[in-house]
């Protein structure tokens, strides 16, 4: 087989979010409907127009040694948590080198952010103005660096076929793994740790995004606000944390014997180029990266049994995404059970297509798509099969999903996962 064509598999997984401090406590969280939305609770948020989010479930103090993340940013210690988990959960039991199963000249990372380190850019601002010059951390610019999460993760495993950074707003972190995937079906590395991450909970990012009417104002009903697909739905509930795979050519896992959770297809990628912060209405650039998917890949639709929906909870971006649905696959869709998974998340940004990369593997595994919640009054604009209210039992055989990943600036990224 050729090193272009080479057939990438899952063989770890890793999480951090709202729902749980690891995967599995946040798969199961899904699965039972549970919602990770708080009321925010510190003296900041009293005043803010939006005073809820969707909050880590598990501080990464409780996990980390100290003096490892006080050299963090949030979005930093987040990634570092679910890689390590997912490096552990793929069998590796050192750093590259050290574990004589993978060369650290074949492995690579591709840990994206949509946002970087914004919490610490602005608290040491606000630490200059405050206290002055010499009370700013010298750490400073390696925590608030977009590629330091990258960075960190490819040091702590030993990295050293790459180590990038995709920026594209909220398709991030879902750019990040359809990145991974195209440098070992090359043949640049045999093994890439990759996925999503974000640490936006903040007074500024809040108040901007409320600001434009992005985000819920919710605030007397937290577990209720985010509400993708609803008619009722008034913007998107901001979350916080990570999402991280382990991604390895199929001849590379099967050498060392490792458990494989499903083949990463690939992925299809597009842009709206219509507006800096609005879908295009008709869904045609979203149509265009999964007409894009198709062609480059052996799936077919008739396969496509479960999408892991982007749908965030905005009016005009859930709508939009199914009609590019309805634009490509026609009658298909009505097979396709769809969930959003951000009803109970939140959105986490640039970590969004790394923890929803998760589910849609676990789906896969194990043949149950999660729950969309807090739908009430199914939007009539919605023509596709939801998942609302209980998870749905997923078909026999062969098998596959897709995750869908949409940014401001009209980035649009769709990965597609099968079973082995």
């Amino acid at each position: 087989m050729s090193p272009t064509n080479r057939t990438v598999v899952v063989t770890g997984i890793g999480a951090t979010t709202p729902l749980g401090g690891d995967a599995a406590s946040t798969w199961d969280a899904m699965l039972a409907g549970r919602s990770g939305v708080s009321r925010l609770e510190q003296e900041w948020a009293a005043e803010l127009p939006v005073q809820i989010a969707a909050q880590i479930a598990v501080e990464p103090g409780e996990i980390l040694p100290r003096p490892q993340a006080r050299k963090l940013d949030r979005s930093a210690q987040f990634a570092l948590i679910a890689a390590k988990e997912a490096w552990a959960d793929a069998g590796f039991t050192a750093k590259a080198g050290e574990d004589q199963s993978v060369n650290p000249d074949r492995l690579g990372a591709v840990i994206a952010s949509g946002i970087g380190g914004v919490t610490t850019l602005l608290d040491q601002y606000d630490v200059l103005r405050e206290k002055g010059v010499r009370r700013v951390s010298p750490h400073t610019v390696p925590m608030l660096m977009p590629n330091s999460p990258a960075a960190n993760v490819g040091i702590e495993l030993g990295a050293r076929a790459g180590v990038h950074t995709p920026v594209s707003a909220c398709a991030s972190g879902a750019e990040a793994i359809g990145y991974a995937i195209e440098m070992i079906r090359t043949g640049r590395a045999d093994v890439v740790v990759a996925g999503g991450t974000e640490a936006a909970i903040h007074p500024l990012p809040i108040v901007a995004f409320g600001n434009m009417m992005a985000m819920s104002k919710n605030n007397d009903d937290p577990e209720g606000a985010s509400r993708p697909y609803d008619s009722g739905r008034d913007g998107f509930v901001l979350g916080e944390g990570a999402g991280v795979i382990v991604l390895e050519s199929e001849e590379h896992a099967k050498a060392r014997g490792a458990r494989v959770y499903a083949e990463a297809i690939g992925q299809g990628i597009s842009a709206d180029a219509h507006h800096i912060t609005q879908p295009e209405p008709s869904g045609n650039g979203i149509a265009q990266a999964l007409q894009n998917l198709l062609d480059s890949t052996d799936l077919k639709p008739a396969e496509i049994v479960h999408v892991n929906a982007h749908a965030t909870s905005t009016p005009q971006g859930d709508v939009a995404e199914v009609k590019a649905l309805r634009k490509v696959f026609g009658d298909d869709v009505d097979h396709m059970a769809v969930s959003a998974t951000k009803s109970m998340t939140g959105h986490l940004l640039g970590g969004a297509g790394g923890i929803e990369s998760v589910a849609s593997i676990l789906a896969l595994v194990n043949r149950t798509a999660p729950p969309t919640i807090n739908v009430t009054e199914l939007d009539p604009e919605v023509n596709a099969d939801v998942v609302v209210g209980e998870p749905r039992q997923l078909p026999e055989g062969r098998i596959a999903a897709l995750n869908d990943s949409f940014g401001f600036g009209g980035h649009n990224v769709v990965l597609a996962f099968r079973t082995i």
